[in-house]
């Protein structure tokens, strides 16, 4: 091979190397035009993303402001409008109470005017009166002159005879208030006696407390009055409507009054609302459990009692029911007597009468704790105590002497044993002590308890209370059998049916409540 072709490959192969090298330049360029170019679109999304991300997040928190903002508006509202309620409450009240003392400031200055009349009157009486007395005076002076004269006495001895006259009347009135005295102490010796008599036979004294129908609960700030309320007074309303009381709240500072008729129910009420003032949480649910409990613990409680009552008298064999019985005798008043302290004063004076006569004890005690049983539910079953109480007896196989001295401790059977005559004779001791019973009270609560059996008649009535001393009859229906036009027309019936078989003093107020619950269970 010669020098020229070797130059002539060498020339070659450089072309080939400077294409070669050309080539790897231009697809080098080309490669970075082509990264370059996806650079730029990818960061075009990334921005777009970035910018529609940014634009969903600024419209999501506007909603969310504006949603807030109008929760926080209708907040604001309806503050603005309780406060606003309580204010025009609270100007009613104002203007209420002004209006009352100018009423009561007119009152005075009538009264006052009235006085000054009256004072100015006096005055002029009392003027005529000086008048009157110097006139009088210088008339008996002539009267005497006048009767000197004619008697033909001086004054000294008209004086001497008069007093000579009043000294005999003054003997014959004395020996009058001597016989009187004797005839007074005679009688106050036998009443005496008697007394003595009685505390020698009965070897037993007992304290005799009347009733009350109403109890004073503290509060521990006068804000909880306000709670007991509740808002627009439902949970007054609960409370009344539970345990079938009046709750009386005036500006006594820090206690609220309960007020009712029945024991029973004062005692539900009054456990209810010191329970309810120690737990704080006072709302209408709250209320029904609690008194529905109470109700169920003092339902227990009159069982105690009447176990106690009869473990005190000694007794033996007395059935769980009438042991219940007696219990329930515990808030039972007749003429202001507690009935179940008469029992067991009556059981005594039965024992120890019959120790005397030699009669069996334990039976006469038994007859007397026994008598006023059916004061228990005389409220419940028609007819004399006496009868219910023997009927009673009979059912739970008490003997039969035992019932027959029930039944007739009134007379209203005929007597056929000694037992039957002590019984009376015991009950008539117990209940005719001094003090131990007030007929007045007793007649109020039989009108209180002919007010709710009335009531109770109607057909559809659930319960009944007499409320406000007698003042107010509040009725609780069932809405399944009583419909919302019917209670208007109950109202009615039940008013026509007391103003033609009642006496009262004033008005009635007959309330029909009707309510319907609805209640579903999420699962």
């Amino acid at each position: 091979m010669g020098h020229a072709e070797l130059w002539a490959m060498i020339a070659v192969a450089c072309i080939f190397t400077a294409i070669g090298i050309a080539a790897g330049i231009m697809l080098n360029s080309w490669i970075q035009k082509i990264q370059k170019d996806s650079a730029i679109k990818s960061a075009d999304k990334i921005k777009k993303d970035a910018e529609r991300e940014a634009e969903h997040l600024l419209r999501d928190a506007r909603v969310s402001a504006k949603a807030e903002t109008l929760k926080m508006r209708e907040e604001c509202e309806l503050e603005l409008k309780e406060r606003r309620r309580e204010q025009t409450t609270n100007e009613k009240r104002l203007a209420q109470r002004e209006e009352l003392l100018d009423r009561r400031a007119d009152s005075m200055d009538a009264k006052s005017k009235n006085i000054e009349k009256q004072e100015k009157e006096i005055e002029t009486l009392r003027e005529r009166l000086t008048g009157r007395e110097q006139e009088l005076a210088k008339s008996i002076s002539r009267q005497i002159d006048e009767l000197e004269r004619i008697a033909g006495m001086n004054r000294d001895e008209a004086r001497e005879i008069l007093l000579e006259k009043l000294k005999n009347e003054i003997k014959n009135e004395s020996g009058l208030m001597v016989r009187n005295q004797l005839e007074e102490a005679k009688a106050r010796s036998e009443r005496e006696a008697r007394r003595i008599l009685t505390y020698a036979i009965q070897r037993y004294a007992s304290d005799c407390t009347y009733e009350r129908t109403t109890a004073t609960i503290p509060l521990p700030t006068d804000e909880m009055k306000g709670r007991i309320i509740g808002r627009e007074g439902r949970n007054i309303r609960a409370i009344e409507a539970a345990t079938g009381v009046s709750i009386l709240i005036d500006d006594t500072p820090e206690a609220v009054v309960i007020s009712c008729f029945d024991p029973v129910r004062k005692e539900v009420a009054r456990q209810l609302m010191e329970r309810l003032i120690a737990d704080g949480r006072i709302h209408p649910t709250r209320v029904e459990e609690l008194a529905k409990k109470i109700s169920k613990d003092l339902e227990e409680e009159l069982y105690q009692v009447g176990e106690a009552a009869v473990l005190e008298t000694g007794i033996q064999g007395v059935s769980p029911q009438i042991m219940k019985l007696l219990g329930r005798l515990k808030y039972r008043y007749s003429f202001s007597q507690n009935v179940l302290q008469h029992s067991l004063e009556t059981s005594y004076f039965m024992g120890i009468i019959a120790a005397e006569l030699g009669l069996d004890e334990q039976k006469a005690k038994r007859i007397g704790l026994f008598h006023d049983l059916g004061k228990a539910i005389d409220h419940e079953v028609e007819g004399p105590h006496a009868q219910i109480g023997a009927d009673l007896l009979r059912k739970h196989n008490e003997a039969k002497d035992v019932v027959h001295a029930v039944a007739a401790h009134h007379g209203e059977v005929e007597p056929e044993s000694l037992y039957d005559i002590l019984i009376s004779a015991c009950d008539t001791l117990s209940a005719s002590r001094p003090g131990a019973r007030s007929e007045t009270t007793e007649l109020y609560l039989k009108r209180l308890e002919q007010l709710e059996t009335i009531a109770h008649e109607f057909s559809g009535v659930e319960s009944c209370f007499a409320l406000q001393a007698g003042r107010e009859i509040r009725v609780v229906v069932l809405p399944e059998k009583i419909g919302e036009g019917e209670a208007q027309m109950l109202a009615k019936d039940i008013c026509a049916r007391i103003e033609k078989e009642m006496t009262y003093p004033g008005q009635i107020k007959c309330t029909v409540i009707r309510e319907t619950r609805s209640v579903e269970y999420a699962k």
